[in-house]
């Protein structure tokens, strides 16, 4: 069991499998993001299973793919069949737009892909567009017809709060548990990186009490829904007689940082320790190096007993090196 310095048990893995992405979200990568990791530069589907072979072996049951947008990925579904055959990983999730999933959705399944959480802001057409700015509404809507319909189910879907820009659209989004087994889950905003998402993080930013309170307003009461896994970053309610789900993910206003259970690898091969931090140690060099499997173990041990107690955001420090598509969340 990998337990970091703090008592925590640190079994779940996300992995940054590329920095690119085909949406340009306000909240997330600038219009002018031209630097991305080169090809050679990402973790091979080689590479990549070697990592969680390492995870796996000290204890990591679950894997996240993230980006950017995985599905841009080539070989994704080389890395999903990788990851699929370790023993011992029992949950293998995806997060992403939900752009490709029409073709790809169920090609993922077969090769081991448990379920996807998908991206929408909006469900209104021109709002989606503002916020989310490249894609559509349809077509992330027809992925996540695509994803259910292929069976990587629960579906989750994922919708960043901005104010100014979506606050209004919580009250639709939330209305969907009504009839759907679906979780729909709001995130506050993070300042992540230094540039202007950033900073719109800082000037736009919408609590979950403020989104609770809106939903509330409207639809009724939210009823607490005790949550089987504590360390799920999610508070769950329930609308009245409501198939589905509400959750708020409120890192900046209510932090969940003493249940964390999470290590983040990013696409350029670095152990991202905490999502709100800078710190990272470098497993890439290992991985094309002569020090074999044992070399990235000790890596990852070193790297989970060295995760941080939590963020410092009351302090106004965040992460600075990398923005949120450089991380993946």
């Amino acid at each position: 069991m990998p337990l970091d310095r703090f008592g925590r048990n640190i079994n779940y893995l996300r992995i940054s499998v590329i920095d690119h992405c085909n949406f340009r979200c306000v909240y997330c990568m600038p219009l002018d993001t031209s630097q991305y990791v080169p090809s050679s530069q990402l973790l091979t589907p080689v590479e990549i299973e070697r990592v969680v072979r390492a995870a796996a072996g000290v204890g990591f049951e679950k894997i996240r793919l993230t980006g950017g947008e995985p599905t841009l990925r080539s070989d994704l579904l080389e890395i999903v069949d990788r990851i699929a055959r370790v023993d011992g990983i029992r949950d293998v999730s995806m997060t992403t737009n939900g752009v490709l999933l029409p073709r790809l959705a169920k090609p993922l399944a077969d090769a081991g892909l448990n379920r996807v959480n998908l991206h929408i802001d909006s469900l209104d057409p021109q709002r989606f567009a503002k916020v989310m700015r490249f894609g559509t509404l349809s077509e992330a809507w027809a992925g996540l017809e695509a994803a259910e319909c292929a069976g990587l189910t629960p579906i989750k879907i994922n919708a960043v709060v901005v104010r100014d820009y979506n606050e209004q659209d919580v009250v639709e989004l939330a209305r969907l548990t009504i009839d759907k087994p679906w979780t729909i889950r709001f995130i506050e905003l993070m300042p992540l990186g230094n540039n202007e998402c950033a900073r719109l993080a800082k000037d736009n930013f919408v609590s979950s009490a403020d989104s609770m309170r809106r939903i509330e307003e409207a639809l009724g009461t939210l009823a607490p829904v005790d949550n089987p896994n504590e360390a799920d970053e999610s508070v769950n309610y329930r609308l009245a007689d409501a198939e589905g789900i509400v959750g708020f993910i409120s890192p900046v206003s209510e932090p969940y940082c003493g249940t964390c259970n999470r290590m983040r690898l990013t696409a350029d091969g670095r152990f991202h320790l905490c999502l709100l931090n800078d710190d990272e140690l470098d497993v890439r060099a290992a991985l094309r190096g002569d020090g074999g499997d044992a070399e990235v173990r000790e890596i990852l041990i070193k790297a989970v007993q060295a995760k941080p107690t939590g963020h410092r955001l009351h302090e106004g420090i965040s992460t600075a090196q990398r923005s949120m598509f450089q991380i993946g969340g």
